[in-house]
């Protein structure tokens, strides 16, 4: 299969405007993902897709570049405009604010295509904070690895430990996180964007519930590793304090 990786990005950001942008170490956002995808072994090519023109200068330093409307409501929209006219088998839609997205993690994403229509990963959640924290998505999957459900809250409920601390919940089940990466088959994504909003996306705020209302499989992979993103302008400090660690 050719599979392409697309990263959306936009400009605007109510919490961090320009945020593609934002230097780490001396370089772009944007520049360190698309660095981090072009790692991995199961990409063609590595595409960011935008509406911005400042974003797109940059990236075309880098990687192929392709301008899409800005009306799109989601990333997914906005990468099957991408997808919509290249050739393709399938496509990896990658966060553009995850500057430390593991390329092995794409792999297995990317992988997965081959044997059903959509993919994505998750992880164990080890912190307490985490699993109360709605921006940290939860996954419950059922016996062949296929996801059931996504939701900000914890799921599933432990009936028998709901009057325990968090901690000991935590520890009476193995709760998964959603780590934010999509696989889907070309075919696939082009029909889910043309569903509409379902009501469970809307009432969660969460788009891969699109696909579970109207009957596309989720194959989620389960990784050691836990993405970390750029959320707000105070993370950039971090992430940097993380890379320098690393060398």
């Amino acid at each position: 299969m050719k599979i392409v990786g697309i990263i959306p990005a936009r400009y605007a950001s109510t919490r961090f405007p320009g945020k593609p942008l934002a230097l780490i170490a001396g370089k772009s956002l944007i520049q360190r993902v698309v660095e981090q995808c072009q790692k991995a072994k199961s990409l063609a090519e590595v595409i960011v897709a935008t509406d911005d023109a400042r974003i797109a200068a940059v990236a075309k330093q880098f990687c192929r570049v392709e301008m899409t409307s800005p009306n799109h409501p989601s990333g997914s929209d906005r990468i099957a405009e991408v997808a919509a006219k290249i050739s393709c088998d399938g496509v990896v839609n990658i966060q553009g604010d995850e500057p430390m997205i593991e390329p092995a993690v794409i792999d297995v994403v990317a992988g997965a295509l081959k044997e059903c229509e959509m993919s994505t990963a998750a992880t164990r959640i080890t912190s307490p904070a985490e699993l109360e924290n709605p921006n940290a998505v939860k996954v419950v999957v059922n016996v062949a690895g296929r996801a059931l459900y996504f939701s900000r809250r914890m799921i599933p409920y432990l009936r028998e430990a709901a009057s325990r601390s968090t901690a000991e919940q935590l520890a009476a089940f193995p709760f998964l996180k959603h780590l934010g990466i999509y696989g889907y088959r070309r075919e696939t994504l082009l029909r889910l964007v043309k569903f509409p909003v379902s009501a469970l996306e809307s009432a969660e705020k969460l788009e891969q519930l699109r696909a579970l209302e109207n009957g596309i499989q989720i194959v989620v992979v389960v990784v050691e590793h836990d993405s970390v993103g750029v959320d707000r302008p105070e993370d950039v400090e971090w992430v940097e304090r993380y890379l320098t660690k690393q060398d």
